[in-house]
């Protein structure tokens, strides 16, 4: 990767509360970007950590009968045990109560009034507590915060303001000029409509009658400094500037501030007009992902359906976890958690397809080749078969950096299972549990060790979701625990013959959800009773009874992309959403459809369709669609449903 350094933020996370799924999510992700970007032999600084200060502490610790300090003390022992137990590898963890970051903060305010940017001004306007911040009453909803839909309080009060204002045109300026500045697109487009309406100056101070937790003004002490302006601060705060110039200018600007679209304005706005009024460097990239949802309504402690990680952890396993988070969430959009949702994807991708294609190498390996790495006369990649796999892995290999730039994850860990679903096909062709009963052994020797070969680079494009399972898996095939090299993965032939190999233990067990008796009978259809026989003329052909009805699983599919597949006139290749699982589906269907009139259509699609390649393209399903003489319309559903739901 062309880069001099890789410089990657979460946001510092508010603690008036225990973490949840959002944090965590937010967190597996910068993490797994950092570790992608080590491997790839870049200089990389992580840097996360909790926001300490404002009402909604204070208002806590007086709740709880204790110091504001005492609280956050507590508060971010819970972040700091999580990030542990989730395997983060963040390089710093900065709180905004250390001196170092308050130091910061505490020169930017006396430099900035000084040079004008600040002054004191009377204030009339409603503030929402949860939010920490005024709204005008025209920015109302209904008399309520427009943001979280809670109570406000009108407050009249003298206030120290920033010239935001003065900023806006340039901001505007710079957000067209560079279109990689916010992403993904639509949170840029979302940013530039925010600025569409006169931007105004920005109230940054609290009185300390009403708010005395917070970092006090430089220049008047009956003042603490806002929430926000303190906490923004901390991305540089935490790398040297104004104390280190050397560490500040290695690793700022900022590649990637990864944020919560709820935060949007803060930092797309607020932060950048900080900046420039500081003569500091803008940051390259602010990326704002989606809201973690439960079925389809947004998680929220006020609704009570937040996702606890800690419980989802010890249940399912740090590395099981990760990888929901990373292959469930297209980053930039929502996504669903389910506890279906969560069995299903493992079940399906982990335990089904990766754990059992690793169990039958290694135990035929056990078996048939003493328990080592099989040796070979010639070259396997002389076989179209296996010239034709690896392939698949070399493309998944090949897409590691650009979805890197792309921010597009979950799709490379989708080409990372197809490769893993191609292998076990290729399994199922070469059948070396029959190969191993023939006298000439290299047949199976050439199976086992180009699906071994496969394994190697899977375990390496996976190793940063699951550092864990994938460390066991490449110790199973006789590797070092060592993280991998990316150019490894680009060699064949690098497991050397006559390596040990270790039958592990089951690499992920499948989960089994235990029915009540009474579920069962909910869930499960009861075939119609059969109607009375009429008489016909002529007999009906292909008839099929219930039971073999039953075992077709339509559901529905939202389609998020549609493109031509390249020297064919009537072949589409579609990526389908289907709850929270992402599909690529090949369908016969140019001559009636152009590509982007599909995008947001939902479908109904055959779910348990064995996988098929059409023109070298997997396909993992079938689109229903009606047919007479030379018309087809695809078969849709009857006004608003998820995708996912099941169609009986």
């Amino acid at each position: 990767m062309q880069s001099a350094k890789y410089y990657v933020t979460t946001p510092i996370y508010y603690v008036n509360d225990r973490p949840h799924i959002g944090h965590a999510y937010t967190t597996v992700l910068a993490d797994v970007l950092a570790r992608y970007h080590r491997l790839l032999g870049v200089p990389t600084w992580f840097l996360t950590g909790t926001d300490e200060h404002g009402q909604k502490v204070q208002r806590a610790a007086e709740k709880a009968g204790i110091a504001p300090q005492e609280h956050v003390d507590t508060q971010v022992a819970a972040f700091q045990e999580l990030w542990k137990k989730l395997e983060i590898t963040h390089d710093d963890f900065i709180r905004t109560t250390e001196p170092r970051h308050t130091q910061v903060v505490q020169q930017w305010l006396q430099t900035l009034y000084d040079a004008g940017e600040i002054y004191r001004d009377e204030y009339n306007g409603w503030y929402c507590v949860p939010d920490e911040r005024f709204f005008a009453e025209e920015e109302l909803i209904d008399g309520k915060c427009p943001e979280c839909g809670r109570d406000v309080e009108q407050i009249t009060e003298a206030n120290y303001f920033f010239r935001m204002s003065r900023y806006q045109e340039w901001l505007v300026r710079h957000i067209e000029e560079n279109p990689g500045f916010i992403q993904p697109d639509f949170r840029r487009n979302e940013t530039l409509g925010f600025l569409r309406k006169p931007l105004k100056d920005l109230c940054i101070s609290r009185p300390k009658s009403r708010l005395a937790w917070g970092i006090e003004m430089p220049f008047d002490p009956d003042f603490v400094t806002y929430v926000w302006f303190d906490a923004l601060v901390n991305y540089v705060s935490a790398i040297g500037h104004l104390s280190d110039d050397e560490t500040f200018a290695k690793w700022w600007p900022v590649s990637c501030h990864l944020i919560g679209k709820d935060i949007l304005v803060t930092h797309t706005v607020y932060w950048p007009t900080f900046l420039k009024a500081m003569g500091v460097p803008m940051p390259e990239c602010i990326f704002a992902h989606g809201w973690w949802l439960s079925g389809e309504t947004k998680m929220g402690k006020s609704l009570g359906n937040v996702v606890n990680p800690m419980a989802m952890i010890d249940r399912c396993g740090v590395d099981a976890f990760r990888y929901f988070l990373l292959a469930a969430m297209s980053p930039g959009q929502d996504a669903s958690f389910t506890e279906e949702a969560f069995v299903m994807r493992y079940n399906s991708d982990l335990a089904n397809d990766l754990g059992n294609l690793v169990s039958r190498v290694l135990n035929l390996m056990v078996k048939n080749c003493d328990g080592a790495v099989p040796a070979l006369q010639g070259n396997p990649l002389d076989g179209d078969e296996e010239r034709e796999l690896w392939a698949l892995a070399q493309a998944a290999a090949d897409g590691l950096e650009p979805a890197l730039r792309a921010m597009t994850l979950d799709k490379e860990i989708a080409e990372v299972i197809a490769v893993v679903r191609a292998a076990n096909r290729y399994m199922e062709r070469r059948k070396p549990w029959l190969q191993a009963k023939e006298e000439d052994k290299e047949p199976l020797h050439i199976t086992l060790y180009t699906v071994a070969e496969v394994l190697r680079v899977v375990a390496g494009l996976l190793h940063p979701v699951m550092p864990e399972r994938m460390t066991a898996l490449r110790a199973s095939l006789g590797l070092p625990p060592d993280p991998p090299h990316v150019p490894d993965l680009k060699q064949f032939g690098l497991l050397e013959a006559g390596t040990p190999v270790i039958k592990p233990d089951a690499l992920f067990p499948r989960i089994v959800i235990e029915e009540s008796p009474v579920e069962e009978a909910v869930s499960k259809p009861t075939p119609p009773p059969p109607k009375p026989e009429v008489p016909s003329a002529e007999p009906v052909v292909g008839v099929i009874d219930y039971e073999d009805f039953s075992k077709v699983k339509l559901r529905t599919a939202k389609i998020m992309a549609a493109e031509r597949v390249p020297k064919t006139s009537k072949l589409l290749k579609l990526e389908v959403m289907m709850g929270s699982e992402r599909r690529q589906i090949v369908a016969g269907i140019a001559m009636h459809y152009e590509p982007e009139k599909l995008i947001g259509r939902t479908v109904v699609v055959v779910a348990n369709l064995k996988p098929v390649t059409l023109r070298g393209i997997e396909s993992q399903g079938m689109l229903l669609a009606a047919t007479k003489g030379e018309t087809m319309r695809l078969i849709t559903v009857d006004g608003e449903l998820s995708s996912g739901a099941e169609v009986k």
